[in-house]
């Protein structure tokens, strides 16, 4: 038995081992394979040398896993533990092959042996549930004592303030009681999307709190009030919007024409020359605004959840007006409405890669009480400033903005992350002004949509790495002034700090070249901006010894998956040979954002590391009828996508090393990383159709964001287990978890409640991505009585 599955291990590496030769990798699979089928035959004749042969083998590979991996456990684990397992179960076989073949079978050597070996094994196994983290410094967090005037009243925005700092100012749970947190009370909104594996269906809701009231939006858009103390439903709106690829709703936003609790975002409008306050606070004094994926925005009482009759047709506003044609609902809102003084801004999601022609990009911003078209944006038609007509249409194409926006109400800025043009892999159908504004951070007066600058993070882009977080507008300290920053990461895994007033980086960008490609019709930028000053996190290039699996056997099919694939970096221009894209088009760094510690001048990151197949194929006419499983036609181009997929191996593991997602902490003072840790574990994933059950903490792709507290927390559940986690923010170290019914992809808030003084943590829970679990929570936990 053993001889045969020596065997069989030996072919498989002898075959598969040459083939990575022959792609130039490494010949150590091919000497192994061979290795092994000496040493099966030796097993199954039983030949004396099979036992000295398997140490030759054990000691060969366990110097080149050194020299390959140095004393990182990752590697090593992959490489080493099945030997060692192999080593021990054949230490206690080798006794009875040495009886067979005449000599003294030396039990209890090979029993000592086979047990010390069983022990490293065991050790090893152990070794895996092992805190990981990398604890460098200690940020300075969780040093300032909340006042009474600095207390947080409301998390009235979706980033908690409109500037997008994910920031709670209360410390009433703090790092010496936060393990005393229980399950206050949970809400089930009934709304769970038919979303196998999430892709497009699934709650992504970051609820919002004023007074004594919750609000929160479900995937299909429908809002609902709670009582922020007791969880009690107040009153339900059912909107229940459809769309056929997708049903989520990151956000809603809040506005109060009474004046007595407004939301922080309405002082901007102080600021404008032609501010004129509004005499009569309409049919709905304070009003709930969403944007929902069927493509619409709705204004809804705040206190009955009446439709604001007052507001567009009947409480809502048709956005495919002007639009133009649409194709199959390839148009939505997907993140939430952005109050800006008295308008609310709407970007949308415009479908990737189907075509050349698709709607605008268009940024546009409506009256928050009468739900009028007030101004209009267009990267690709400057001349647009609000409705299109037949001599000043919506540019079709255009970039779009689909994560969520922040405003600063001090310079009256709207701050716009935009993504790219359709297709995004090829732009020979782009012009200046669609490439000016592409994956860029812009600002434009929030009274009018004038651009007041804007900021590029990558030159024509050809990857789909637009922006892809709210920009978080905080302090950054900078020759002993707080100066005011904007700051947001990109899906390459580089942070930017820029000059909130003028858009100029307060840390340094170098432009470095990247290489160009060959494709038709196609130009290429010659240089890409770097973000030198501050941590890339997670985001290297990759060479074959970094190629990770479960066993042996994945990690090679994994090299060979390697050496198979172009990879120049991470901006491998798209081509018609198949490429390795790391990170990929997710990220890097996604919608989840930053959260900050503004006492102490701290960020936190969340990111994944996941590497994408690419491959495009020419047309031979412009009409050339496609292969069925073509998902992605790039219609109108020379060219379509032939294969983009995760850079996976055969049992859906990231083939790179973990972690494959960290949460980390960045010292703005010194613009370096604190503390780093795995996010997240194995325990609830499911492979090849088995839950893994262990909580071996390898650090897992993250979608969803972090909260701060004034307590030095931080507070997290995007991870692909069922936890939500308390860190101490200043060093990484996890204080308190607590198991959610099903996995989160959304962001925790906290808020304080006016009627007993309590602080509440909150979490949305309906699923995390790719994960076959889902459920309609909102889970609120406070300390124990």
């Amino acid at each position: 038995m053993l001889g045969s599955l020596f065997g069989a291990s030996g072919a498989f590496f002898l075959i598969e081992g040459t083939q990575l030769i022959f792609l130039g990798g490494s010949w150590y699979y091919t000497l192994c394979g061979i290795g092994l089928l000496g040493l099966a035959w030796g097993l199954i004749r039983s030949k004396l040398f099979a036992g000295p042969l398997y140490a030759v083998i054990f000691v060969a590979t366990l110097l080149w896993a050194f020299w390959e991996s140095g004393l990182d456990f990752w590697p090593l684990f992959a490489r080493m533990f099945i030997f060692v397992v192999a080593g021990a179960i054949l230490s206690f076989a080798l006794p009875s092959l040495r009886r067979n073949s005449g000599a003294l079978p030396e039990t209890r050597k090979y029993a000592v042996v086979g047990i010390v070996l069983g022990l490293v094994a065991i050790g090893m196994f152990i070794s895996t549930f092992q805190d990981r983290g990398m604890y460098l410094a200690k940020a300075p967090t969780g040093m300032v004592p909340v006042t009474s005037q600095t207390e947080q009243k409301n998390w009235d925005n979706y980033g908690s303030n409109a500037q997008g700092e994910r920031f709670a100012a209360l410390d009433q749970v703090n790092k010496t009681n936060v393990q005393n947190l229980e399950v206050a009370w949970t809400y089930r909104h009934g709304d769970i999307p038919d979303s196998p594996n999430g892709l497009g269906r699934e709650d992504l809701n970051t609820p919002l709190q004023i007074g004594n009231h919750v609000y929160l939006c479900t995937p299909n858009n429908n809002i609902v009030a709670l009582d922020a103390t007791t969880g009690k439903q107040l009153w339900k709106a059912i909107i229940d919007s459809q769309n056929k690829t997708w049903a989520r709703c990151r956000g809603i936003a809040y506005f109060d024409g009474t004046g007595a609790a407004p939301n922080r975002a309405q002082a901007g409008v102080l600021q404008r020359e032609n501010y004129i306050p509004a005499a009569d606070p309409g049919a709905c004094p304070r009003r709930i605004l969403t944007n929902t994926v069927d493509t619409q925005l709705i204004a809804i009482d705040a206190d009955t959840g009446e439709f604001c009759s007052d507001f567009g047709t009947g409480g809502r506003v048709d956005l495919k007006a002007g639009m133009g044609v649409i194709p199959d609902q390839r148009y939505k809102q997907t993140s939430g409405p952005t109050l800006a003084g008295d308008v609310v801004v709407i970007g949308a999601f415009v479908d990737d890669n189907l075509n050349v022609d698709m709607p605008s990009g268009v940024i546009r911003a409506f009256d928050v009480r009468t739900g009028e078209l007030r101004w209009a944006w267009d990267s690709g038609n400057p001349a647009v400033k609000g409705a299109p007509t037949a001599d000043v249409p919506y540019s079709r194409s255009s970039p779009n903005v689909w994560a969520p926006m922040s405003y600063d109400s001090e310079t009256d800025l709207v701050f716009l992350p935009t993504g790219n043009n359709s297709p995004d892999v090829w732009g020979g159908n782009r012009d200046a002004a669609r490439d000016k504004y592409s994956s860029s951070i812009v600002a434009l007066h929030a009274s009018d949509g004038s651009v007041a600058w804007s900021f590029q993070s990558v030159h024509h882009d050809l990857w789909d790495f637009d922006v892809p977080m709210q920009p978080t507008l905080t302090s950054f300290p900078k020759d002993g002034k707080q100066v005011p920053a904007v700051i947001f990461g990109n899906k390459q895994g580089m942070i930017f700090v820029l000059d909130r007033h003028t858009g100029q980086p307060l840390t340094k960008v170098e432009e470095r070249p990247v290489p160009a490609g060959e494709l038709m019709g196609e130009h290429y930028s010659p240089t890409q901006p770097f973000s030198v000053d501050m941590p890339q996190i997670g985001a290297q290039k990759l060479t074959e010894a970094d190629m990770w699996g479960a066993s042996p056997f994945d990690q090679l099919l994994c090299r060979i998956d390697f050496k198979s694939l172009r990879n120049s970096g991470m901006y491998s221009p798209p081509a018609t040979d198949r490429q390795l894209v790391f990170p990929g088009s997710l990220g890097g760094f996604n919608w989840g954002g930053i959260s900050v510690d503004p006492t102490g001048n701290t960020i936190f990151v969340n990111d994944l590391r996941l590497g994408l197949r690419m491959q495009l194929a020419g047309r031979t006419s412009p009409d050339e009828a496609l292969p069925k499983s073509v998902s992605l036609p790039m219609g109108g181009s020379p060219y379509y996508i032939k294969e983009k997929s995760r850079f996976l191996s055969p049992l859906g593991i990231p083939c790179q090393e973990p972690p494959f997602g960290t949460v980390s902490a960045i010292d703005l003072h010194s613009g370096k990383v604190a503390w780093t840790v795995p996010a997240g574990g194995v325990q609830d994933s499911v492979v090849m159709g088995v839950r893994m059950t262990l909580p071996i903490p390898v650090g897992l792709p993250t979608i969803g964001g972090s909260m701060a507290t004034q307590g030095g927390l931080l507070f997290f559940a995007a991870t692909q287990d069922y936890f939500l986690r308390a860190f101490d923010s200043s060093n990484g170290k996890l204080l308190w978890k607590g198991r959610l019914p099903v996995g989160s992809q959304s962001t925790p808030i906290s808020y304080k409640s006016p009627v007993t003084g309590e602080q509440f943590i909150l979490i949305s829970a309906g699923g995390a991505r790719n994960s076959p679990d889902r459920g309609d929570y909102v889970i609120a936990y406070k300390l124990k009585e």
